[in-house]
């Protein structure tokens, strides 16, 4: 699930509202530990893009 969540991300990243999305999709579905692994993966490749949404999606993640 981790690398199908990477590839639907790379697919996805045109567009803002996808990415979100498609990210908060993936953090339902994987395990807390790919979780942390994606959460990383997006900041090395959309963080300058991206950065306000990761945060959004994996502040409400940590929360749970």
């Amino acid at each position: 699930m981790f690398e199908l969540s990477k590839n639907i991300l790379e697919k996805v990243s045109f567009d803002k509202t996808l990415f979100r999305k498609e990210l908060t999709k993936a953090v339902k579905w994987l395990k807390p530990d790919e979780k942390m692994l994606l959460m990383v993966w997006c900041i090395s490749i959309y963080g300058n893009q991206y950065k306000d949404v990761i945060s959004e999606v994996f502040k409400n993640v940590t929360k749970s």
